[in-house]
């Protein structure tokens, strides 16, 4: 059997990085091209036509890594969101803490799908960044209350 006729090696490679990184107590984010068809992820976490997900089991509901997509629920700024992610718009998998992972070459399995073609000069670095934190799935926008200022104090309420 030829590799054309051979069907898409990304969705076994994911479920294996997938579960290795968790394995490793690390936390899998995916990157995904958010401007192709069929992807339903929320559109203002959407940078640079991509988005980047954190998939770990504690940030993400009913985690699904199918053949064809990755669909989830997640909250996202403290509101719930339903992810559809299909397969030919994950680029890459790796851990927040140490990179680990990998990207994903373009396949002939999803030539043929309408809306997964990429632009030829889409390119994806992953690269470390101190200055600003990414969007994540597992945090809230609700900021911590402000903390009194000088000594602690007691009032009897009668």
């Amino acid at each position: 059997m030829e590799i054309a006729q051979m069907t898409a090696r990304r969705p076994y490679m994911l479920r294996a990085f997938y579960d290795w990184l968790v394995d490793n107590d690390l936390t899998p984010h995916l990157v995904v091209q958010a401007t192709l068809a069929g992807v339903r992820v929320p559109q203002e976490f959407i940078q640079d036509g991509q988005i980047i997900l954190n998939i770990a089991p504690r940030a993400v509901g009913n985690l699904e890594l199918g053949n064809d997509t990755i669909s989830f629920n997640a909250r996202f700024g403290g509101r719930p969101h339903s992810v559809i992610v299909p397969l030919y718009a994950v680029l890459a998998i790796y851990a927040r803490e140490n990179g680990a992972g990998t990207m994903f070459e373009p396949e002939e399995a999803y030539t043929s799908i309408p809306g997964a073609e990429q632009e030829e000069d889409d390119g994806i670095w992953l690269e470390e960044e101190h200055s600003a934190p990414q969007p994540s799935i597992d945090f809230d926008d609700e900021p911590e209350p402000p903390r009194p200022k000088g000594r602690p104090s007691l009032r009897v309420v009668k």
